[in-house]
């Protein structure tokens, strides 16, 4: 597909936007802070996204000078590693001051803007610039990180966020689900048929590297929840007492639950007899219709303790996007998506989740909600490559490094997933005992 110049420059300042508005959220005494032990502190964030599109964009893809090399270095990537220490050993005790940032910012903006709207970017003689690769790469980035951003707030003290005008943690409405949705508290048939697994580039400008090639797989009919496991529902699991049972959980997991000495959801707390939920700016009730978000260890240890399974990828294309006439939608709701009707609780439209179910105008063909929005779903499968992967040439680490086996798939989209990255073949990956993530799950059987 041609660059659309005027789009992709809109989606870059939306992005730019929505990225410093995070930052407000933030008091400055937590710029230094780490609130996630295996993530860098506050203060590398604000630096890495504007550096990585001026390494990827003006220099690798452009060969354009870049505007400061050393803190285009210091700045030039961050993963998770595996250990406290080893996020210790790379720290760097010479952050720079939030000025300096700030500054490089607003240059490397203006740089990447002027990029987009009239630099050389749309080449096929150049594998970065191929069907402007480096543009779309550097725009999904950046949405990705703003996600990141959210889970990281939610671990920072209230005493350092300020929760936006007018932003209420549970408003009324949503004190429970919707009618439809309490009488849809059951499982639905999927009837067997086949699944487009990836992203077809006919279809959409861009795709990350583990979602190529798009490919049809046959799927046999299952069971399906119609809703996600809800905090009540899991909460029976807890009083049952799962978190006991060694019988539900995998030998490694089982090991984790014991050394962390893990007796619920990381999203809860208990305080004088009552359940909380953790929310971005204050600590509530727990809401019983809101969906759990747990590790891929707890959902697959309540799953096996309900008697069921986690959904496989291909079973939650064919739920979120086939219909029973046997073709495909681009959505679970259908085909397009309005900027000022977004079905469901994705898109930065809440800091929290909503009741399971309380966007029925985002159900799948089949009647299944919230397969788009309010949690990401955990999936059964290892995050690996289709047959015929080849690495991102704007990004080639992006997926390799993590086809280790020791991550899972997630599916759809949670309340602080951007729009630009709802489409069926993305695919989101974590190790199962990450707790931070906003993720949830849904259990089947088979029929």
């Amino acid at each position: 597909m041609a660059l659309d110049r005027s789009t992709a420059l809109d989606r870059f300042r939306r992005a730019r936007a929505r990225t410093r508005a995070l930052f407000d959220v933030l008091d400055p005494a937590a710029y230094y802070e780490k609130p996630i032990a295996l993530r860098n502190p506050v203060v590398f964030y604000e630096g890495h996204l504007p550096a990585f599109a001026v390494n990827a964009l003006v220099k690798k893809g452009l060969g354009r000078r870049g505007i400061d090399e050393q803190l285009e270095t210091i700045f030039a990537r961050g993963i998770d590693p595996d250990v406290e220490a080893a996020a210790v050993a790379r720290g760097n005790p010479a952050w720079p001051s939030r000025d300096v940032v700030r500054a490089y910012a607003d240059a490397a903006d203006a740089a990447i803007a002027d990029a987009i709207a009239h630099g050389d970017v749309a080449r096929d003689d150049h594998p970065l610039l191929r069907g402007a690769q480096v543009v779309w790469a550097i725009l999904e980035h950046e949405e990705m990180h703003q996600e990141t951003l959210a889970y990281m707030w939610h671990r920072v003290p209230y005493r350092w966020k300020v929760k936006p005008p007018h932003y209420v943690t549970v408003p009324p409405r949503l004190l429970t689900g919707s009618p439809r949705a309490a009488r849809a508290r059951m499982r639905t048939r999927i009837p067997g048929g086949t699944a487009t697994i990836g992203t077809r580039l006919d279809r959409e400008p861009f795709a990350w590297d583990n979602e190529l090639p798009a490919h049809t797989v046959l799927v046999r009919a299952f069971d399906v929840d119609v809703l996600n496991v809800t905090n009540a529902d899991f909460m029976a699991f807890v009083e049952s007492g799962g978190y006991r049972e060694p019988r539900w959980w995998r030998t490694e997991d089982w090991d984790w639950v014991q050394h962390e000495q893990v007796t619920h959801p990381s999203f809860w707390a208990r305080a004088d007899d009552t359940w909380y939920w953790l929310a971005m700016f204050e600590r509530v009730p727990l809401p019983p219709d809101w969906p759990v978000y747990v590790t891929w260890a707890e959902a697959n240890a309540y799953a096996r303790w309900h008697g069921g399974r986690l959904m496989t990828e291909a079973e939650f294309h064919r739920a979120a996007f086939g219909t029973p006439d046997g073709r495909e939608r681009r959505f679970p709701w259908g085909d397009g998506l309005d900027r000022s009707a977004v079905p469901g609780n994705f898109d930065f439209k809440r800091f929290d989740p909503v009741p399971s179910g309380a966007s029925p105008a985002g159900a799948s063909a089949f009647g299944v909600h919230d397969l788009v929005g309010n949690g990401w779903e955990w999936t059964a499968d290892v995050f690996a490559p289709f047959d015929g992967f080849t690495p991102l040439p704007s990004y080639p680490e992006y997926s390799a490094d993590f086809f280790d086996g020791r991550h899972f798939v997630m599916k759809g989209a949670s309340p602080m997933t951007a729009r630009g990255l709802v489409r069926s073949g993305f695919r989101n990956w974590f190790r199962p005992r990450y707790p931070y993530v906003y993720a949830t799950f849904r259990c089947v059987e088979d029929a």
